[in-house]
């Protein structure tokens, strides 16, 4: 199948999702996020959301070249993690209790890490964007194959009430990974509780296949706040299903599943059907799986390179990198 359709290209579904201004100097228009005893940014704040957040004593705002906000210690070093937590916990709570922010949507989430810090520390992963930080999710892409080789994919569709692109087409199943959890935990909950697969089937057929990164910035096609740094970090998994075995929506996230050809996701992506995260998950799939291949794809090299786009901006790649490592080598 054409990788063009519509003016439309797989470089473009990439530059969808990873739109950051790399050429930017993060620190030239953003407020950056400093934690005590740390001098590296973890994080990335507009102007006008620092001007919006009733900051609590337990913030330092500078307004002054570089603009940092930077949060204290109260604990003057007796449970440094904790009064970040606290203070992170006693700030979201109050805008969301003013409904001061779109994207809070009004409601409590589960906690994120901030995986560039160098102890364990975390804030709600709707507030998240507000504050620019590095999120982590874990997605995987069941297929099957016929008895002639034919591949075909899972894709689900979203459900209308979700709040980031309702109604569109998606990987199988997908999640946040939340603070303390492992990507396979993430796997592994999110497959029983989107698709109905068993943790056993899971556990025994999913592959780990690698990571995506990329940094968009929220634009007029976002609901909530425009202009939000988020940066995300994407474990990849494959799992092939045995021809038997049909995913089931077992919430509300999900409205149904197809069995998909590859000409039809393509279709469908090129259409622009697909969530743009997980436009660059099938992507990265096609590429695997010698489907996009050098000899039918223009842009095959700058599709490689974007897939894995360096996320680092001001932030300590190899600190970000080491506190990665330790959570994925969290125990069960």
């Amino acid at each position: 199948m054409a990788s063009e359709a519509n003016g439309r290209t797989y470089l473009s579904l990439l530059q969808s999702c990873d739109n950051f201004p790399y050429d930017t100097v993060p620190s030239d228009t953003y407020y950056l996020l400093i934690l005590p005893n740390d001098d590296q940014p973890h994080g990335y704040l507009l102007p006008e959301i620092v001007q919006k957040i009733p900051w609590t004593s337990q913030f330092h705002v500078n307004h002054n070249a570089p603009r940092t906000v930077t949060v204290l210690d109260s604990s003057e070093g007796k449970d440094t993690a904790g009064a970040v937590n606290a203070a992170f916990a006693e700030v979201i709570n109050i805008c969301i209790e003013k409904n001061l922010f779109h994207i809070l949507d009004g409601k409590h989430s589960e906690p994120f890490a901030i995986v560039s810090a160098k102890y364990p520390v975390h804030m709600e992963r709707f507030a998240s964007a507000l504050f620019g930080i590095i999120s982590r999710g874990a997605c995987t892409t069941a297929y099957t194959k016929t008895a002639d080789g034919t591949l075909k994919l899972w894709i689900a569709r979203r459900a209308a009430h979700l709040y980031t692109s309702p109604g569109m087409l998606d990987i199988t199943v997908a999640g946040g990974v939340k603070a303390g959890s492992r990507p396979i935990d993430t796997v592994i909950h999110e497959a029983d509780e989107e698709a109905s697969l068993p943790e056993a089937l899971v556990r025994e057929r999913v592959r780990s296949v690698g990571v995506l990164t990329y940094i968009t910035a929220t634009g007029l096609d976002f609901p909530g706040e425009k202009g939000l740094i988020i940066p995300d970090v994407l474990y990849i998994h494959d799992l092939e299903l045995p021809s038997d075995v049909t995913p089931k929506p077992n919430d509300d996230e999900v409205d149904t599943f197809y069995s998909m050809t590859v000409d039809e996701v393509q279709k469908a992506l090129l259409n622009r059907e697909f969530k743009p995260d997980s436009a660059a998950v099938l992507i990265d799939f096609f590429i695997r799986h010698g489907i996009i291949t050098a000899d039918n794809e223009k842009d095959f090299i700058e599709l490689n390179e974007r897939d894995g786009k360096n996320i680092e901006l001001e932030v300590d790649h190899h600190s970000q990198l080491e506190q990665l490592n330790r959570m994925n080598r969290a125990p069960d």
